[in-house]
């Protein structure tokens, strides 16, 4: 059976970039270190500050019941903390606490300290300051654009559920 090559146009060739190297990423990572689900929602707290369990899965493009064992495992180990909002006491507030903190810091630091080493034994300076301004695109691309984003799903899935990419990743 013949198939067809994969395509080759601008946005083919950095999906797969991005999806290779995040993968890799995946990979280097410390014996003990935390599942993928419970990184993001640490990182999701660092970066954004307490939320609410509801804004931490828009945050991360996931339903919000598919967070409700990452999250109950993360408040057992200690590294997140939830409270009645004071706000609106129907609602919940996640807390990075210290803990979480350090074990996402020493998970990240392991494979930044890794990437770093492939950087420098694989790219020049010039690569590096364009890697550097790529990141910098590639982050705009990623970034919420709701009118944008309803309509790609729709063409693409028949649909607006962002949980059909087989190869969405956290960060």
């Amino acid at each position: 059976m013949s198939f067809p090559p994969p395509p080759f146009d601008d946005s083919a060739v950095v999906r797969r970039s991005v999806n290779r190297l995040a993968r890799r990423m995946r990979a280097e990572r410390l014996p003990d270190s935390l599942p993928s689900a419970r990184l993001a929602v640490l990182a999701q707290l660092y970066r954004g500050g307490s939320s609410t369990p509801g804004a931490v899965a828009a945050a991360l493009h996931v339903q919000p019941q598919s967070l409700t064992r990452t999250l109950a495992a993360l408040r057992e180990d200690g590294l997140v903390t939830r409270s009645r909002d004071e706000v609106d006491g129907r609602q919940y507030v996640l807390e990075l606490t210290r803990s979480g903190f350090e074990a996402m810091a020493r998970d990240v630091g392991y494979r930044d300290a890794w990437l770093r080493r492939r950087m420098a034994a694989e790219l020049n300076e010039t690569e590096v300051a364009v890697l550097r301004l790529a990141a910098t695109l590639l982050d705009r691309l990623a970034a919420d654009d709701t009118a944008d984003t309803a309509d790609t799903d729709t063409q693409v899935h028949g649909g607006s559920d962002p949980n059909t990419d087989a190869d969405a990743d956290a960060d």
